[in-house]
């Protein structure tokens, strides 16, 4: 069986699918890939499902051994390079590695998060009916450490190479929610600087939850009975600093929830580095179901293109490409001139 061996992986890289889902009820949280689409576009290039279990990267790269039999791999992630035995592969693009060459994943340079996809998915038993990690209750595979072999389902006939001609990008903007079932429990000058003030993503942030640092939001009751939260509540905890919950959050809370992030916009959260700032924006329940309808027909209109084989300037410039001697004399059709 084919499969990647980890040379080396940085700490937090997991493997994620897109959760566990019916499950919250009994306390389980849904876990899942921190970003969807990204996931989404290294699946697709490999010919997978886009909610199709792969390598989830947190900031640093990692180096994987292709082991057994060859592999078709693709990479998708916000300034996320792939290469092979140190060749750069062209971006939104899959390739078919052979048994003993080295995959490399750079860091994410422009965002948190990075995916590798393999074409088929991981041969690993799933928990609950999924692949994803979820670091604080156990369930799922352990996280990416040096030595362990992750097998592939690979197929008998690798599917072609694929490329895109435009990888998606996330749109800038705002992050928009929903006014929280606990918004009355804040006064207007609070509710007020929830949209007016410039935060910044804290640095105790993680799969679970991302502070944000800025103005106290201070709630006019006391403590609360917990209830359901969900990935995107934003919960206020006493401190009056903002959480906003994430694909690893529990699933009860006894914090005021002031808003819920909507759906669409949590892939682009995710990809916020501690440190950097954020606005969030209310919008209307028909604005965000329109925003996650347009987020759903991205992912679906994925279509991969089939890539074309032709050597490119870094290929060229890395190869022999004479073999023998060639005459300084001016070329002759003649075989005895």
């Amino acid at each position: 069986m084919s499969g990647l061996r980890v040379k080396e992986a940085g700490p937090g890289h997991s493997i994620q699918d897109h959760g566990r889902f019916g499950w919250r009820r009994f306390g389980i949280s849904t876990a899942g890939a921190m970003d969807r689409m990204h996931l989404a576009i290294a699946n697709r290039l490999v010919g997978n499902p886009p909610e199709t279990a792969a390598i989830e990267t947190l900031l640093s790269g990692c180096r994987l051994e292709v082991v057994g039999g060859p592999v078709l791999i693709a990479a998708a992630g916000p300034g996320l390079s792939l290469s092979i035995d140190g060749w750069p592969v062209p971006a939104g693009q899959s390739a078919e590695v052979s048994p003993g060459q080295m995959v490399a994943l750079s860091p994410v340079r422009a965002g948190v998060y990075g995916y590798l996809a393999a074409a088929g998915g991981f041969a690993l038993p799933p928990a609950m009916g999924s692949l994803s990690s979820h670091r604080r209750s156990g369930l799922g595979p352990p996280p990416l450490q040096a030595g362990m072999t992750l097998p592939v389902h690979s197929p008998p006939i690798l599917p072609a190479q694929l490329r895109l001609v435009r990888v998606p990008e996330h749109a800038p903007g705002p992050i928009r929610f929903l006014w929280g079932p606990q918004e009355d429990w804040f006064a207007q000058d609070a509710r007020a600087a929830l949209t007016s003030a410039q935060w910044v993503i804290g640095q105790r942030s993680d799969r679970m939850g991302l502070f944000l640092d800025g103005p106290a939001l201070v709630a006019l009751a006391g403590s609360m009975v917990s209830d359901g939260v969900v990935p995107g509540s934003i919960q206020v905890p006493p401190s009056g600093t903002p959480v906003i919950l994430m694909r690893d959050c529990q699933t009860t809370g006894g914090y005021p929830k002031i808003g819920t992030v909507i759906s669409a916009d949590l892939d682009r959260l995710a990809q916020m580095r501690p440190g950097e700032a954020v606005r969030l924006e209310a919008v209307s329940r028909d604005t965000a179901l329109a925003a996650l309808a347009g987020a759903r027909a991205a992912i679906n209109g994925l279509r991969p293109d089939p890539a074309v084989r032709r050597p490119d300037t870094v290929w060229l410039l890395h190869h022999n490409l004479i073999d023998g001697v060639w005459s300084s004399q001016p070329f002759s059709e003649d075989p005895m001139a």
